[in-house]
């Protein structure tokens, strides 16, 4: 009898350094097959021409200082996964911009090994990998923001909802951090019900991760 295995969680390296690639190329190959590294760049023209020819679930890209920032929203437009950040900076101005722009999460230059392992397979399945201060900070940011008057209102966005799809915003609502089996266990639902309803979500309330989630659901004090 055969037994179904988990398609591999195939990974981008963007990183201006060859040998900053060539290093996670062999920390990544010791966790094959759980994980596999499907392309590599050092610079913004070759990361988008690769993107063309692969479908990466998460770009693992090295940024430093608050210059590098604004290839995230290009990778995202062009990506239908996602963006696992790497810094060696404490700058919070580096690591708040990269979460506002729409990295699912972060990971330190100085981080053990299997903390890589473990925010790429978080961030691949769609959850965030942030700390509960950067996760706080960056929400108090975005509950400061002004909603766009262009976009429709946000109360009709959330009249959108179904009644499963508002437990999921109110359970997202009380914490961002919270891992999908935890979220779809309060829920009484499996795991892939719940990006099923995330999917939706995200696209009813124009919002693309768990963070602005938050605030939002926070913002509007939404209940069941």
């Amino acid at each position: 009898m055969s037994v179904l295995q988990t398609p591999p969680i195939k990974v981008l390296l963007l990183s201006r350094f060859p040998i900053v690639i060539y290093g996670l190329e062999r920390l990544l190959e010791n966790h094959r097959p759980a994980i596999k590294v499907v392309g590599a760049a050092t610079d913004r023209e070759a990361a988008i021409a690769a993107l063309t020819k692969q479908t990466p679930d998460v770009v693992l890209i090295e940024i430093s200082t608050t210059a590098g920032l604004e290839i995230i929203a290009e990778l995202l437009a062009a990506l239908p996964g996602r963006v696992l950040v790497m810094t060696d900076s404490n700058d919070t101005e580096v690591i708040d911009g990269a979460v506002a722009l729409g990295a699912s999460g972060i990971v330190k230059k100085t981080d053990p090994v299997d903390v890589y392992y473990k925010a790429l397979e978080r961030v691949a399945h769609g959850e965030l990998w942030l700390d509960r201060v950067t996760t706080g900070r960056v929400f108090q940011q975005m509950l400061r923001k002004k909603p766009d008057p262009k976009q429709s209102s946000e109360q009709t966005r959330i009249a959108t909802l179904t009644r499963k799809e508002r437990l999921t915003v109110v359970e997202i609502g009380r914490d961002a951090s919270a891992s999908t089996p935890e979220i779809a266990a309060r829920l009484h639902i499996s795991d892939h019900t719940l990006r099923n309803h995330l999917t939706s979500i995200y696209a009813k309330l124009a919002l693309s991760n768990r963070v602005e989630l938050y605030a939002f659901a926070n913002r509007n004090d939404i209940k069941p």
